[in-house]
């Protein structure tokens, strides 16, 4: 038997309820107490854990994330903070010259966001700035939301693009004047582009992954919800088998639920046939498969966020489309024939909306016993919210979005409709099960920034002060319990993980500050000192 005691802490069980120490055997909590009843319980052979004093908080369970994806960024031209197109193109001919073993068949590069370009044009860049990286092979660099691209000229070439080429089925590439691409794709065209970047092995693939696991388990996550199967340019069976080699063989302990997205609703079905739901499928590996995720829109940042009304500053712009209502009916159908669940990707009002009435079409009675669940659901007002409490929906909420999307929001949707979206506090009041997370590497996995966005509404220099729509801030307790129950509600597993109490899986974080009492402004700072799952300690600052 495995013996585990953490002593000297302030252990938050719930809300105005606190411990001094736990006690975990075979990596389930048995007793939280004093120091003294634990003492007394473990007996002989217990790993004792000293917090000093820390503060110890569930582990955390990003509710919606792309670990695999965190990986192979880590191995692309990152783009994050790119001050201007100019410096796009300077980041990519050092990448180019540093790393000509990554880059001899393409350069795949993420992160770059026009709105923050301080230096020249405020545009997104096109075929001809990314020619001045090279022209011999293909570049494709999408924006940090992952939903437009720009590539460069070999890269249409190797499309088999030219002018007046017909559109890809729910995606669009711009045009020039005479009806040449300009290099900017959307939606579902950045897949097409994607897939010119030659892929990983498969052992390169699991690398990438575990360094990524390692990344979250040293920032305090201990269970993942991750849409990588579908998602990244790998098979899915080829993702299925890494992720569950990796945990076989040892490398991560990270908790690891798939989101699994298929192109049709028949490679679905051959899915839920082929017996690999099953095969893969390891609770005690700590591998599970979840839902089936679909996306229905775009992003904000894009203006490809599907709205009921003309963006205010792109006339005529209602977003996009990407999976039609008959088509997201008939996905809904077959998950809810085999009994699984469904998170969408909604961000728009159009596209909540939509997800929801599909959600209530394919419910039975009216209740919701799959947990489907509405997944960002950033633009929304009070009555949708309520449809949504109604109905017992979940929704997956990624508040660090705030940082950025706080500056856009208003000029994209009207400050009245902003008011009520990004409804934090609004979705707490009315009960709706939320989890909350970072949809990775769209954001860092680092979950304190996040919670920092939903306790203050401020961005990562204290603007605007006191908050932007104070009124939907949630308190630090709100937030964790978001981060921890709230996120294994929506995995089905509200029983046994996301709290510090008997019966539960001692996962767990040991702070390196209080985050109950510290500034607000350090809470986004907080790292751990140390993680635990499964009553193992996995990672010591």
């Amino acid at each position: 038997m495995k013996k585990f005691a953490l002593v000297n802490g302030k252990i938050y069980v719930e809300r105005g309820r606190f411990a001094q120490a736990l006690y975990a055997e075979d990596g389930v909590i048995r007793l939280v107490g004093r120091d003294d009843e634990i003492g007394s319980a473990a007996g002989r052979g217990v790993e004792i854990f000293d917090c000093e004093g820390r503060t110890v908080i569930p582990g955390l369970n990003d509710s919606h994330m792309h670990l695999l994806g965190v990986g192979m960024e880590m191995s692309q031209l990152r783009l994050n903070g790119a001050r201007s197109v100019g410096e796009i193109v300077a980041r990519g001919r050092k990448f180019l010259a540093e790393h000509p073993d990554l880059c001899r068949h393409g350069v795949a590069g993420i992160g770059w966001n026009q709105d923050l370009f301080d230096e020249g044009e405020k545009r997104l860049p096109n075929r001809h700035d990314l020619d001045k990286i090279s022209a011999d092979v293909p570049i494709v660099v999408e924006r940090v939301c992952r939903h437009i691209a720009a590539v460069n000229t070999k890269a249409i070439e190797m499309l088999g693009l030219g002018k007046n080429s017909p559109q890809y089925e729910n995606g669009e590439f711009e045009l020039e004047a005479d009806g040449f691409p300009s290099g900017v794709f959307k939606e579902q065209a950045v897949v097409h582009a994607s897939r010119l970047i030659p892929p990983h092995s498969a052992a390169e693939y699991e690398d990438m992954f575990v360094k990524a696991a390692d990344y979250a388990v040293a920032h305090g996550l201990t269970s993942v919800q991750s849409n990588d199967a579908g998602f990244v340019p790998v098979p899915v069976g080829a993702l299925l088998e890494i992720v569950a080699r990796a945990h076989a063989g040892g490398r991560t302990a990270l908790r690891y639920r798939h989101q699994m997205t298929f192109r049709s609703v028949g490679d679905f079905e051959d899915f839920l046939r082929g017996g690999a739901r099953e095969k893969y499928h390891d609770p005690a590996a700590h591998v599970e498969i979840g839902p089936l995720k679909l996306f229905k829109d775009g992003s904000l940042g894009g203006r490809s966020a599907a709205m009921s009304r003309d963006y205010r500053d792109d006339p005529g712009n209602r977003g996009v489309e990407t999976l039609s209502n008959e088509e997201m009916d008939r996905f809904c159908r077959a998950a809810r024939d085999a009994g699984v669940q469904v998170i969408t990707h909604a961000i728009g009002d159009r596209a909540v909306a939509d997800t929801v009435a599909c959600y209530e079409r394919v419910m039975e009675g009216g209740k919701n016993p799959l947990r489907h669940i509405v997944n960002h659901c950033q633009i929304t007002d009070r009555p949708l919210l309520e449809r949504i409490a109604a109905d017992r929906l979940c929704v997956a909420y990624q508040p660090i979005f705030l940082d950025y999307d706080m500056h856009i929001a208003e000029s994209r949707c009207g400050a009245e409709l902003a008011s009520t979206s990004y409804a934090f506090g609004t979705a707490a009041a009315l009960g709706i099960p939320v989890g909350y997370g970072t949809d990775a590497p769209v954001e860092d996995c680092n979950p304190f920034p996040c919670i920092y966005s939903a306790v203050t509404r401020m961005d990562r220099l204290g603007r605007p002060e006191g908050g932007w729509f104070p009124q939907e801030k949630v308190d630090v307790e709100t937030a964790i319990d978001a981060y921890t129950a709230g996120s294994a509600y929506l995995e089905f597993h509200e029983r046994d993980k996301g709290r510090l109490k008997p019966g539960f899986v001692a996962d767990l974080a040991v702070l390196d500050r209080d985050i109950f009492a510290c500034p607000i402004e350090q809470i986004r700072e907080i790292l751990p000192a140390a993680t635990v799952i499964g009553g193992e300690i996995v990672y010591r600052r």
